[in-house]
């Protein structure tokens, strides 16, 4: 018994069972590009719009459907984000074109989004005693998922075809659904404040960064100004705005003033779009130059997932005796150290040689993760943990779309070892500066 809510071991499950699904799906697409990608006849830059556009929906999605299950309740959003995420699994599969399988993934997002911060709140609302030993358990549905997405992700495209990693999701759908129908409280009565969701903000958001997207992506060819002049005006009136509104999408005024707080943001965007270069880049790089099988793929990939499991209890431990910045400055020396040994990964080096990289660079996330938040809550007032919170998924989500546009600028016709050492020494420079921000963090909080 988790507290005295009479069902809240159950309600841990069904919220569990629902916020699953956005690190599954985000991470199951790592094994299944190849395959969309020649059933679509794309090239990787084109594909990798299959990432980007996932972690762009939630980025944006997130903050807007946390301030919904305010206003209408967190029952209702939770059981419509399942609905949705059902609705686009299973058209997903039956796209007739690469831009329907796009909107389906955007759709997906949306609804998988609304997960995550209704059932935040209900867990939240009614398991006041021991809410920490509850909210570990959440972690650790979400952080399994991403972990073994890819070789679940490979096990059903290897039994199947891509079309599996969208049905996959109906299990988890029907008893998370039927489950909240019977467990999960209802009957709020929410107030409806449209007014206070920054719709403005949210799409000069996704202008913006799409713009920077696609001017990343032209880099290769013609480079299409235009997008850049878009980006960079587009951010400006964001600025702008963001400055002037009561309740912001993204309180910029506040990022001015704490200094150490932007550059945690900044440094967590940066281990993210390190971290997932490899985690998006690797499935790739193992079945079109080294030709392994999808199935075989999920299996090798577990090494990067799963390293993290082993490293993120002595961050823990490092981070309760001697504050966040010790763990964080080893986990961007050890990104940097697997970083630069994947340049000595060569043709003629054997499989065990590029496991043994990966399970370092896995070793860091698990470093990195839990060190950056400790971080950020250091330096923020507790009653800005939920704002601040969403801002570093922000975060995460902004690393993984700058990952998956590298990629597409690098990655283009084929995908060899001179352009996997290319992300390489791209993400040395990258990692360099991880480090620094690492040793300017203050040891404890300033306040």
């Amino acid at each position: 018994m988790l507290t005295k809510y009479p069902k809240a071991s159950l309600l841990v499950l069904t919220i569990g069972l629902g916020t699953l699904l956005n690190p599954l799906n985000s991470s199951m697409i790592a094994v299944a590009v190849t395959r969309i990608q020649e059933e679509f006849t794309l090239t990787f830059a084109d594909a990798s719009w299959l990432i980007s556009i996932f972690y762009l929906a939630s980025a944006a999605g997130q903050p807007v459907m946390g301030k919904l299950s305010d206003m209408f309740g967190a029952k209702r959003l939770f059981m419509s984000g399942l609905l949705i995420v059902a609705v686009a699994s299973i058209l997903a599969p039956f796209s007739p074109n690469f831009p329907t399988l796009l909107a389906c993934r955007a759709l997906q997002a949306i609804g998988s989004s609304t997960l995550f911060p209704s059932g935040m709140s209900m867990v939240r609302t009614h398991i006041t005693k021991r809410q920490a030993q509850s909210l570990a358990v959440l972690s650790i549905f979400s952080t399994t998922s991403a972990a073994f997405g890819p070789s679940i992700g490979g096990f059903l495209i290897a039994s199947w075809n891509w079309p599996a990693i969208f049905f996959i999701n109906f299990p988890f759908v029907i008893l998370s659904f039927t489950l909240a129908l019977f467990i999960l409280p209802g009957g709020e009565k929410g107030k409806v404040e449209l007014k206070r969701i920054d719709f403005t903000g949210i799409l000069l958001f996704i202008v913006t960064i799409s713009a920077l997207i696609l001017f990343l992506l032209s880099l290769e060819n013609k480079i299409n100004y235009i997008t850049l002049m878009i980006c960079v005006i587009g951010f400006i009136v964001f600025y702008v705005l963001e400055t002037r509104k009561k309740d912001p999408f993204i309180d910029v005024t506040s990022l001015r003033k704490n200094t150490n707080v932007t550059l945690v943001y900044i440094q967590f965007v940066l281990i993210n779009l390190v971290y997932y270069c490899y985690f998006f880049g690797l499935p790739a790089f193992l079945q079109q130059e080294l030709h392994y099988s999808v199935g075989t793929t999920g299996v090798i990939m577990l090494s990067l997932a799963g390293a993290s499991v082993f490293t993120a209890p002595i961050a823990g431990r490092l981070i309760d005796r001697a504050g966040s910045k010790l763990p964080l400055v080893i986990g961007a020396i050890i990104l940097l150290i697997g970083t630069t040994l994947l340049l000595t990964f060569r043709e003629s080096s054997p499989l065990f040689w590029l496991i043994t990289i990966m399970i370092i660079i896995g070793f860091s996330s698990g470093f990195n993760n839990i060190s950056t938040q400790t971080a950020l809550y250091e330096h923020v007032n507790k009653e800005d943990t939920g704002a601040a919170s969403g801002l570093l998924q922000l975060s995460r989500y902004l690393g993984a779309i700058l990952s998956s546009s590298l990629l597409g600028l690098v990655f283009t016709t084929n995908i060899s070892f001179e352009q996997l050492h290319l992300i390489a020494y791209i993400c040395i420079a990258f990692c360099l500066f991880l480090v620094g921000l690492s040793l300017r963090l203050p040891k404890k909080n300033p306040r």
